[in-house]
């Protein structure tokens, strides 16, 4: 009934993780797809130990692409009635697929995604990019949230589609960035169905430094200026909210800086917001249960989510829409890294 397509690059040990994850399914009626993107670092070794567990899996190697052909490149090895994309840093619970064949049943979308949780063995630092990334307060909880602040487009970390649809409006498109949304945006104009399912959710590592989450948003944030030019209307308020905040936060400073030279405490009064605004992130994130450490670095990870995000969409604005560059991108040879 499903194909399970996986882009990899240069990840074997979250392959295997994944793999683990998948044997564990008290549901058994799929196939895995393994798309190894032009790795340096094979997952071929791992792949091969899985060969004669409970479900069939295949291991194609392509050139490096970025995981949108990836994903296209495996489609065309399934002849199954829906396909289930997920990135190599996912963790399946067991009822993962009891799930989306019971969510099917009761609604047969052609289009369907669910939302993604932090493993409690996941790094602090994994866990409070979790929490700025699924947060309402970081405007996170866009992603993939049933309440969330804008219409619900599955992401390709945890996402499924009828094959026979995913053919029809041709795959994913060669963007770098964004590609995931683009390809939900591209489903709802062609009038197919679209659900979020409450109770097909995953585990999702994400990134494990503040540098690579930086350089992630970042790219987010120029993603949806392309994305805005791609599809007309798409551009929201919630999407600008980080880059007010970025924008504000540099004014706050600046304002603190000039203070210090007349009275220290204007300074603190300048920056007071930015202090309350990490106030209200640790709070919610202990109340969250998420614990002290976690909490701490979830005031960095939130500014860096915001931050990163809003100066994107800043410098995608100016180099897209001003200097008319339309290919601009960046970070390009570090997608995965």
């Amino acid at each position: 009934m499903f194909s399970v397509i996986i882009p990899v690059y240069n990840r074997p040990n979250e392959v295997d993780e994944l793999l683990d994850s998948l044997t564990k399914q008290k549901s058994t009626d799929f196939e895995v797809i393994i798309v190894e993107d032009g790795s340096s670092e094979s997952s071929l070794e791992v792949v091969e130990r899985y060969k004669s567990g409970i479900f069939p899996i295949k291991y194609l190697y392509k050139e490096n692409g970025g995981p949108a052909l990836a994903r296209n490149f495996g489609a065309k090895e399934s002849d199954k009635e829906y396909l289930i994309f997920l990135d190599s840093d996912a963790i399946l619970p067991e009822g993962y697929f009891e799930a989306i064949t019971k969510s099917l049943k009761e609604n047969p979308v052609d289009l369907f995604g669910g939302a993604d949780r932090s493993h409690p063995n996941f790094t602090p630092l994994q866990k409070a990019i979790d929490y700025s990334m699924t947060s309402i307060i970081t405007t996170g909880g866009i992603r993939g949230n049933k309440k969330s602040a804008d219409k619900f487009y599955p992401r390709s970390f945890n996402m499924g589609i009828k094959r026979l649809i995913f053919n029809e409006i041709g795959g994913f498109s060669n963007m770098r960035f964004g590609e995931d949304v683009d390809f939900s945006y591209r489903v709802a104009e062609g009038n197919y169905s679209t659900a979020f399912f409450q109770d097909a959710w995953v585990y999702h590592k994400r990134r494990n430094t503040f540098r690579t989450f930086f350089k992630q948003v970042f790219n987010s944030g120029i993603a949806r200026i392309h994305l805005s030019i791609r599809h007309k209307g798409t551009l929201k308020l919630v999407h600008l909210l980080p880059t007010a905040f970025f924008l504000g936060s540099l004014f706050l400073i600046l304002i603190a800086l000039v203070a210090l030279f007349i009275n220290p405490i204007f300074s603190l009064i300048a920056i007071s917001p930015l202090i309350l605004f990490s106030v209200i992130i640790f709070l919610d994130a202990l109340r969250q249960g998420r614990g002290v450490k976690v909490a701490l670095l979830s005031i960095a990870t939130s500014f860096i989510q915001l931050i990163g995000y809003g100066s994107g969409l800043v410098i995608g604005w100016w180099n897209i829409i001003i200097k008319g560059n339309k290919n601009y991108a960046a970070f390009r040879k570090n997608f995965y890294k």
